[in-house]
């Protein structure tokens, strides 16, 4: 599963990673969680362009009367999302990106669990396979969610847990976001586990396991400096 990431890239890369005209204004982010605002890259749902915009993070189906089921819809399988009541419409019509450079997997070790941090090993960023909803309460209040997708881990993170997030390769961002693709057999081959030998993955601190732990000594060895 992912259910803490972060995104601490400067500007100019991360608008590189995206083709984006201007460079967004962020603040560095260590340990992003589950219900908090979180930027998403999606195809605009009124013009053909796309757009950059925070969503909370925790799908709301567009069906669900109660808004606190988004608690358990932070990930989506990407083997059933297609299927599912609760993403089936999403997967088909409102595909996004999450932008991101690191994400944490909690290993078991006995009764406790050693959290890691998974990161590409030159540094670079990178994104999230993710869905994106609108949800509108009885009473009016609009509220626009996202899950990230997942699938099975690649050698690196298979120790560490049975589900990785989907990363896309930039070339595959443009069909991921076509909102004139419904069909879900062009992209499901899109969901898949990105190449280990790409990536790094660590131990860190228990520090991540609070979300109001939020600066660089997330991503550190315990008692060490930053891992090179």
């Amino acid at each position: 599963m992912c259910g803490r990431y972060t995104l601490a890239t400067p500007e100019a890369p991360l608008a590189e990673l995206l083709d984006l005209s201007t460079e967004p204004s962020l603040e560095p982010r260590y340990n992003i969680a589950p219900t908090q605002p979180v930027l998403v890259l999606r195809a605009s749902p009124l013009r053909p362009v796309r757009e950059l915009e925070l969503l909370r993070w925790g799908l709301i189906p567009s069906w669900a009367k109660d808004p606190a089921i988004a608690a358990r819809m932070i990930n989506a399988r990407s083997e059933t999302a297609a299927d599912k009541p609760a993403f089936r419409s999403a997967f088909r019509h409102r595909r996004c990106l999450l932008p991101a450079d690191g994400f944490y997997e909690w290993q078991r070790t006995g009764r406790s669990k050693r959290p890691h941090y998974v990161r590409m090993k030159d540094g670079r960023p990178f994104v999230f396979a993710g869905l994106w909803e609108r949800w509108e309460g009885p009473d009016g209040t609009v509220i626009e969610t996202c899950t990230v997708l997942t699938t099975i881990p690649n050698e690196l993170i298979e120790p560490l847990h049975n589900r990785m997030p989907v990363i896309l390769r930039p070339g595959d961002f443009a069909l991921w976001l076509d909102p004139g693709v419904k069909d879900p057999a062009p992209i499901r081959p899109l969901l898949r586990p990105y190449e280990p030998d790409e990536m790094i993955a660590y131990p860190v601190s228990t520090r991540v396991n609070s979300p109001r732990n939020d600066d660089p000594k997330c991503i550190e060895l315990p008692g060490e400096l930053p891992f090179p």
